[in-house]
């Protein structure tokens, strides 16, 4: 069995609304490198912002 990766050596990012770091989850893992946002509100929030 395969040992898991600890919470620490996940890639992170950073994002540009709250500038808060965010890391990898398993449902972004197919499309990782297009992930701007750590959550829904912030992808909002750009939107409401750029009105």
């Amino acid at each position: 069995m395969a040992k898991q990766r600890s919470k620490s050596d996940l890639p992170t990012k950073m994002c540009p609304v709250c500038d808060r770091p965010f890391t990898w989850r398993k449902k972004w893992a197919d499309c990782w490198d297009e992930v701007k946002y750590c959550s829904e509100r912030c992808r909002r929030r750009r939107l409401a912002a750029q009105d």
